[in-house]
């Protein structure tokens, strides 16, 4: 099993602060709502949030009900509603999540928000880009991107900004 620890973890999210500022305009960030993904996305963003220093708030999306895939996944039972704390239309958006891998995840994302409003622009931003996107969807902004096999499946820690590589049984892509 892979892992990746937290001083690892740090250093991605230092380089994806960086990208992150050069992206915006040259550090123009007052303005900027950050959405994390429900659950890991939301901790990534959390940090990003606060190594920009951005104004606003982060919000937090739970895509559950978007999702294209329940009869795959299931619906979980403990769905937390979004919470966004500022206006999406016209704002610059940055989207965050822990691990795009099919896409899915973002798809739905991006429409939970734009019932919210339209948004001047989105960027993505995940911890991990992997290879076997299902839909064309690519981060703008990624702190590793990683060639794994369908069967594995990369796992953030529950407790701690940091990572492992798993292998699933039975796992289809």
């Amino acid at each position: 099993m892979q892992s990746f620890d937290t001083a690892t973890v740090a250093d991605w999210l230092a380089r994806m602060g960086a990208e992150l500022l050069g992206q915006l305009s040259a550090g123009a960030v007052e303005d900027v709502g950050m959405i994390g993904i429900h659950s890991g996305g939301v901790r990534v963003a959390r940090a990003l949030h606060d190594q920009l220093g951005l104004q606003l708030p982060p919000g937090t999306l739970n895509i559950s009900f978007y999702r294209d895939d329940f009869s795959r996944i299931g619906l979980h039972p403990q769905v937390a509603p979004s919470q966004l704390p500022f206006a999406v239309e016209g704002r610059t958006i940055v989207l965050v999540d822990d691990v795009l891998y099919s896409g899915r995840t973002v798809r739905a994302a991006l429409n939970e928000i734009f019932d919210y409003g339209r948004p001047a622009r989105v960027l993505l931003a995940v911890l991990v880009e992997r290879q076997g996107h299902e839909l064309p969807i690519r981060a703008d902004v990624a702190g590793a991107r990683l060639a794994l096999a369908p069967q594995q499946q990369v796992k953030l820690a529950p407790d701690a900004l940091s990572l492992s590589v798993q292998d699933v049984a039975g796992r289809t892509p």
